[in-house]
C-alpha cells in the first residue's frame, strides 16, 4: 500500500533497492539505533499468498454452487472471502513480478512500474477495507439472528444484503483511492486508525453481547433441569474461549498494521518507531494469514458448506 513508509516494492526492484526497508526505516538506521527486524522473504510472501488465494477461492466456488447457501449470511462470508482472495491475490501478482524482475525475466519500465504498483496499492486497500467491512457485516447479522430471532428474515432479506454489499464495495473503492492519492496527508491516517477502532470495538460490542446472552440461555436451561453451575460455567467459559480466540485473532493480524500507521503519526522520526517501521513486511504478512484463517472461522465450521466443498473437490458439478 502506498502509505508512507510502506516499500514501493515494485520500485524498489527496479531501483535495486531493499524492498524490506521503508523510507522511515533508512532514517532510523541513520541514527545507529539496533533495530529487531523480522525479515519476510519474497517466497514466503507468494506461498502465503497462494494459500490463501486458493482456500478463499474455493469458499465461493462452494457458497456459488449450493443455491442452499444463497443466503444473506453467506453473502457475507461469500464477500469476506472474495476481500481476502483480493488481497492475496495482490500480493501474489507484486511479489511474482518482483521475483521475475529480480531474475531478468520480465523488464518494464519505471512509468509502468508505478502504474502497476498504483493499481495493486489500490487493489489492495480496496480490498482490506471491504474484508473489515464484512467481518463487521457478518457480526452485525449475528447479532440480529440472535436478538431479533423472530423478525430476522424480514430484517435481513437478500435484497438488502447485496444492496449492503455493492455499498461497501463503492464505498472501499473510493476511499482506497482517495488514501493513495492522500496518501502523505495525516488525515488520511487518522481516518484509516479511526476506521479501524470502529471495527474492533463494533464487533467486541456485538460479540460480547451475544456471548452473554448464550450464557444466560443456557442458565435458564441449566435451571430447569436443576443443574445451574456445571452447565452454566462450562459454556460461559467455552464462549469465552471461542470469543477470546475470534477477537484475538483479529486484533493481532490487524493491530500490528494499524500500530504502523499510528506511529507514523505520533513519532515519525523516532529511532524507536524507526525500528517498528522497518518490520513493514511482517504485518502485512500477518494480514495474509488472517485472510487464511477467516475462512476456519467463518465458512468451514458449516456443514452444509464442507459437504459443497467435496463437491467441489471432487469436481460433483
Amino acid at each position: 500500500m502506498a502509505v508512507q513508509g510502506s516499500q514501493r516494492r515494485l520500485l524498489g526492484s527496479l531501483n535495486s533497492t531493499p524492498t524490506a526497508i521503508p523510507q522511515l526505516g533508512l532514517a532510523a538506521n541513520q541514527t545507529g539505533a539496533r533495530c529487531l527486524e523480522v525479515s519476510i522473504s519474497d517466497g514466503l510472501f507468494l506461498s502465503l499468498g497462494l494459500v490463501s488465494l486458493v482456500e478463499n477461492a474455493l469458499v465461493v466456488a462452494t457458497i456459488a454452487k449450493n443455491r442452499n447457501l444463497h443466503s444473506p449470511m453467506y453473502c457475507f462470508i461469500c464477500c469476506l472471502a472474495l476481500s481476502d482472495l483480493l488481497v492475496s491475490g495482490s500480493n501474489v501478482l507484486e511479489t511474482a513480478v518482483i521475483l521475475l524482475l529480480e531474475a531478468g525475466a520480465l523488464v518494464a519500465r519505471a512509468a509502468v512500474l508505478q502504474q502497476l504498483d498504483n493499481v495493486i496499492d489500490v487493489i489492495t486497500c480496496s480490498s482490506m477495507l471491504s474484508s473489515l467491512c464484512f467481518l463487521g457485516a457478518i457480526a452485525v447479522d449475528r447479532y440480529i439472528s440472535i436478538f431479533y430471532a423472530l423478525r430476522y428474515h424480514s430484517i435481513v432479506t437478500l435484497p438488502r444484503a447485496r444492496r449492503a454489499v455493492a455499498a461497501i464495495w463503492v464505498a472501499s473503492v473510493v476511499f482506497s483511492t482517495l488514501f493513495i492519492a492522500y496518501y502523505d496527508h495525516v488525515a488520511v491516517l487518522l481516518c484509516l486508525m479511526v476506521f479501524f477502532l470502529a471495527m474492533l470495538v463494533l464487533m467486541a460490542v456485538l460479540y460480547v453481547h451475544m456471548l452473554a446472552r448464550a450464557c444466560q440461555h443456557a442458565q435458564g436451561i441449566a435451571r430447569l433441569h436443576k443443574r445451574q453451575r456445571p452447565v452454566h460455567q462450562g459454556f460461559g467459559l467455552k464462549g469465552a474461549v471461542t470469543l477470546t480466540i475470534l477477537l484475538g485473532i483479529f486484533f493481532l493480524c490487524w493491530g500490528p498494521f494499524f500500530l504502523h500507521l499510528t506511529l507514523i503519526v505520533l513519532c515519525p522520526e523516532h529511532p524507536t518507531c524507526g525500528c517498528i517501521f522497518k518490520n513493514f513486511n511482517l504485518f502485512l504478512a500477518l494480514i495474509i494469514c488472517n485472510a487464511i484463517i477467516d475462512p476456519l472461522i467463518y465458512a468451514f465450521h458449516s456443514q452444509e458448506l464442507r459437504r459443497t466443498l467435496k463437491e467441489v473437490l471432487t469436481c460433483s458439478w
